[in-house]
């Protein structure tokens, strides 16, 4: 089942003896287990019938002795083991898997990694509950996230404000959510956020930004660029080397593969490339004219050799600080 099925029959009071959340992405694990936490169970019915339970100070008797116990004055009791994946005994579970309470909702948080389901315990847990891989999301798929989410809060976005979010926020929903709920605060319902909102409640500079600079390269505007990494390392916090160097990175692995995609459909050539628009690719057809396909990969090996100095890695031999080295490879990109 998806999220949106799986949120929706928990809206319905659909409920299922065992949910079992796994995978690489804790948002959606969250969001599911704090609903079922939040709502499942009226205010009066949590005092008796709701426990909470950590993988790492359980073993699997204690899950089945809550799991088994019949609810007071209410239908259904629950019973949540977070970090689930700190269970050393999680797969001797298997029995009441196999005959579970069908009064007791027993969700499963196992976080950070997908559980093998193809092994006798996890198709017992898809025989008999609801089972949900919480998969990270593609740098692409975040921006259509971002929409999704405000539409929920009456709230639309740009496309330029969401690509900007996204590409500052990465892909960590968590984080992505927080500052969102931090732009919901500030504006009415039915607002439509534009990069000066996001600029003026998240911090992140419409003019001063990866976008631009990106912009700026394709088009070689030298004094533009200048700028915007005197920016950058006036304002490091803002502006990482690392993430830098990764968006970056991205970049030019894009314009690599147009290199080899320069003749084919637009259309083709924007899914290929995951870009959200033909303006995009506009832009990124332009980088063509300016970095050749030698240059480009001269760059995305420079890229390789700064990411790793951004780590810490050569930087005894390098003594140099991020500012240095983000002239340095800007300097190495543009000549």
């Amino acid at each position: 089942m998806t999220y949106q099925q799986i949120l929706g029959d928990l809206k319905k009071k659909n409920f299922q003896p065992i949910y079992f959340l796994h995978g690489s992405e804790p948002y959606f694990i969250d969001a599911i287990s704090d609903y079922i936490e939040a709502n499942a169970l009226t205010e009066a019915e949590r005092s008796f019938n709701q426990v909470v339970l950590y993988g790492r100070d359980v073993d699997h008797l204690a899950v089945v002795d809550n799991a088994r116990r019949y609810p007071m004055m209410s239908q259904h009791s629950v019973v949540i083991v977070k970090e689930a994946q700190d269970m050393k005994d999680l797969k001797d579970l298997e029995k009441y898997v196999a005959n579970p309470l069908n009064s007791t909702i027993l969700v499963l948080c196992h976080k950070h990694k997908t559980f093998n389901t193809n092994t006798k315990f996890g198709k017992l847990l898809q025989e008999k509950g609801v089972v949900f891989d919480s998969k990270k999301l593609y740098d692409n798929q975040v921006p259509d996230w971002i929409h999704d989410y405000l539409s929920h809060k009456k709230l639309k976005i740009t496309p330029g404000a969401a690509d900007l979010l996204a590409e500052y926020l990465g892909t960590d929903l968590s984080l992505i959510s927080h500052e969102l709920d931090k732009l919901s605060l500030h504006l009415h319902s039915g607002t439509e956020i534009t990069a000066a909102h996001v600029e003026e409640h998240v911090g992140i500079s419409r003019e001063y930004n990866i976008f631009e600079l990106q912009k700026a390269l394709s088009n070689k505007d030298l004094g533009k660029i200048a700028r915007i990494t005197n920016n950058f390392i006036a304002n490091p916090k803002r502006n990482p080397l690392i993430m830098v160097v990764a968006s970056l990175a991205s970049y030019f692995t894009k314009v690599y593969q147009l290199h080899f995609l320069k003749n084919a459909p637009d259309g083709e050539v924007q899914k290929k490339l995951g870009l959200r628009s033909p303006y995009a690719l506009k832009e990124y057809r332009s980088a063509l004219r300016h970095f050749p396909l030698a240059k480009t990969e001269q760059i995305i090996g420079d890229l390789k050799t700064y990411d790793l100095k951004a780590k810490g890695v050569d930087f005894i031999t390098t003594g140099k600080e991020d500012g240095e080295l983000l002239k340095e490879l800007v300097w190495k990109v543009v000549n």
